[in-house]
């Protein structure tokens, strides 16, 4: 498949997305931009969270995974159903209850200033970091397969795609991105059906035959009872129902989309039914990951490897999908990869507007201010977390290294682990903080997290942490409240 007609495809679709922008922005306020004015259709958001939730690194790393993973996944999809239980009937009836835009705000009740500057915060970090990474992987695909033949920097290519993701975002917010996360959502489900297709009628397979395929091969295994690596069952479906609860749950930018809905009810509608999608779709990319891994090895076609001889799996759908399976293939591909890159991108980048605007500059109560001047700053806030979503993804190119840019985003998912803990200590205890002191709390809980992580092997018989590191995360923090606390009806000496 040819760079040029790649890059017509970008351009086609990209045009089509801001005539969506355009159509639904009209006439968009602050109020739009933060809740969608809390009239968003509770069907349009699960189905639109689909390419939110999966992005980028799902739609190529699940299926690279499977060379070595198998369907182990599986367990932590599993995981997240529980979750999602839990978001929909613990969480969001306190976000409705307290009628909340920011779900950080909720700390700032419950625990004082401190508490809630650090949960937004930790949000921005942590959201900053993961959206340039799942956008990095993206761009660093289209970029190795397509812009490079074309002798287009690096940088240009973050740089457009940055500015695309900024401008049809900007005004519109949440009222937009409902609308076009659903339209994204649509190409990329649509990419990995059809790319299932096509590696079926390679290998000359019918529906019948594929279950049997799978399970007969190298990559069929679902459960892992070994309790020492991180594919354990135990540590793969805890780690994933906590996962979930975290990084959905107290996300502010999943439960933006979410408290968009008219009422609590639509919201849990919409919850129960994405998590039921949810699992269809990471079946679908399991099995696509299966089906490539196997036409890879009967058709005898290399893989790229790294410096160290091991198989680069985030390349292994582009390369056949590109390189092996024809054009209309390759064009379906780079469909459902753009589709998967901005849902991830557009979404954190109106989340980390709304947080800083709200939880930071108290923007949304501000009665100093007109609407025009307080669009005039949100404007501004959108450009420079815009700018800042640049230099993160031009840092992860220079550093180069794989597992330095899997540490950093590894590193990220700690930042959740204090969030976990303050809104489970605020939820299932009736003691208060010292709030000044809760950032020191929220400090040291990802360190010990990391100590422990780095010499788990001598600690504890060989034990290696891996999703579960999140549960420990959250409990250390919440102990470390624990310690600084002390009962409503007493005053605290500081």
């Amino acid at each position: 498949m040819s760079s040029t007609l790649i890059l017509t495809c970008v351009i086609a679709y990209s045009v089509v997305l801001f005539g969506v922008t355009w159509y639904t922005s009209r006439g968009a306020d602050n109020e739009s931009f933060f809740v969608g004015n809390r009239s968003s259709k509770w069907y349009l958001v699960a189905y639109g969270m689909i390419g939110a939730s999966l992005s980028g690194v799902t739609f190529i790393s699940v299926p690279g995974a499977v060379g070595t993973a198998q369907f182990g996944y599986l367990q932590v999809v599993l995981g997240y159903l529980i979750g999602y239980v839990v978001i929909a009937f613990v969480l969001l009836p306190l976000y409705y209850r307290l009628n909340l835009t920011s779900i950080y705000s909720y700390l700032q009740q419950r625990f004082g200033n401190y508490s809630y500057k650090t949960g937004a915060l930790y949000f921005i970090l942590s959201r900053t970091v993961g959206a340039a990474f799942r956008l990095y992987v993206v761009v660093n695909v289209l970029q190795t397969f397509v812009f490079d033949n074309l002798g287009v920097p690096f940088y240009v290519t973050v740089a457009v795609f940055v500015a695309l993701i900024l401008l049809y975002t900007y005004q519109g917010g949440v009222k937009t991105i409902i609308y076009t996360d659903t339209l994204q959502t649509t190409f990329m489900l649509l990419s990995v059906v059809l790319s299932i297709l096509f590696v079926m009628k390679e290998l000359n397979l019918n529906f019948g035959d594929l279950y049997s395929r799978i399970s007969q091969s190298h990559y069929g295994q679902i459960m892992f009872t070994d309790w020492q690596p991180k594919s354990f069952y135990l540590k793969q479906f805890f780690g994933g129902m906590f996962i979930a609860i975290a990084m959905t749950g107290l996300d502010q930018e999943m439960m933006q989309k979410n408290i968009s809905c008219k009422t609590v009810g639509e919201a849990q509608k919409n919850v129960l039914t994405f998590s039921a999608v949810m699992l269809i779709v990471n079946i679908l990319f399991l099995i696509l990951g299966a089906l490539l891994y196997i036409y890879a090895n009967e058709s005898s076609i290399p893989l790229m490897i790294n410096e160290k001889g091991k198989i680069i799996s985030d390349h292994v759908f582009p390369t056949i999908a590109l390189q092996h399976f024809g054009t209309l293939s390759g064009v379906f591909f780079i469909i459902g990869l753009i589709s998967a890159a901005y849902p991830s991108a557009d979404g954190a980048l109106t989340a980390l507007t709304s947080v800083f605007c709200i939880d930071f500059l108290g923007l949304k109560d501000d009665q100093h201010k007109t609407e025009e001047q307080k669009k005039k700053i949100r404007h501004i806030v959108h450009f420079t977390f815009a700018g800042i979503l640049f230099l993160v993804i031009v840092i992860f190119k220079l550093i180069n290294n794989d597992s330095v840019i899997n540490n950093l985003f590894t590193w990220a998912g700690y930042t959740y682990g204090p969030l976990l803990g303050l809104y489970s200590f605020g939820l299932f205890t009736k003691k208060q903080v010292r709030d000044h002191l809760v950032p020191l709390v929220c400090i040291l809980s990802p360190l010990i997290c990391i100590w422990l992580n780095e010499y788990s092997v001598e600690f504890f018989g060989g034990y290696k942490f891996g999703f579960e590191m999140i549960i420990l995360n959250g409990l250390i923090t919440f102990i470390g409240l624990w310690f600084v606390s002390f009962k409503k009806n007493k005053i605290p000496q500081h």
